[in-house]
């Protein structure tokens, strides 16, 4: 069985977001963008608009499970609690629809792509461009980057038997 999973890129003024198909012949890029989250309005707008088009995005594509970048670092103390709560709401959005949430670091995220945990951005895109068999890499690179998360877990899953004939939410380490 197919599964489709949504890859999101958190951040304060742009959330990118992919869409994978896993299928026996591989992966399928399915959909892939960002959201601008308009800096002008306040914070709390902001959350309830990305909440909204997060919402808009799981009823369209119907993803079996969602898989979100877990923050590593921040600017500021401030930044890091804004940056968890736009995480927050992509979890909220997500558990909404009833579907399962796994957390990947940057360094699970860049060794499930390229083998290397500390690769470079450029080298994950190239990696996600040639595993979707895509023509050019992903734009948005904020895009990109959300493709990467869902192809970790598409690789994660298989690796801790998550998908047999579709995704079982059974705990794992980065499961929520």
């Amino acid at each position: 069985m197919d599964v489709i999973v949504l890859g999101i890129d958190p951040g304060l003024k742009v959330t990118g977001y992919g869409v994978v198909e896993g299928e026996k012949r591989g992966l399928r890029l399915v959909s892939c963008g960002r959201f601008d989250v308009s800096s002008e309005a306040p914070f709390p707008k902001r959350l309830h608009r990305l909440y909204l088009e997060l919402g808009q995005l799981i009823e369209k594509h119907r993803p079996g499970c969602v898989a979100i970048e877990r923050p590593f670092f921040a600017k500021n103390a401030q930044s890091a609690l804004m940056l968890g709560e736009v995480v927050g709401v992509a979890i909220l959005a997500a558990a909404e629809k009833e579907l399962p949430v796994y957390e990947y670091s940057p360094q699970e995220i860049k060794g499930a792509v390229t083998g290397y945990g500390r690769a470079g951005k450029k080298q994950v895109q190239r990696m996600v461009k040639a595993l979707l068999d895509l023509v050019n890499v992903p734009e948005p690179l904020d895009a990109a980057d959300a493709l990467a998360v869902a192809i970790c877990h598409h690789h994660a899953a298989k690796i801790k038997g998550l998908q047999k004939g579709g995704m079982n939410p059974a705990p794992t380490g980065g499961h929520r």
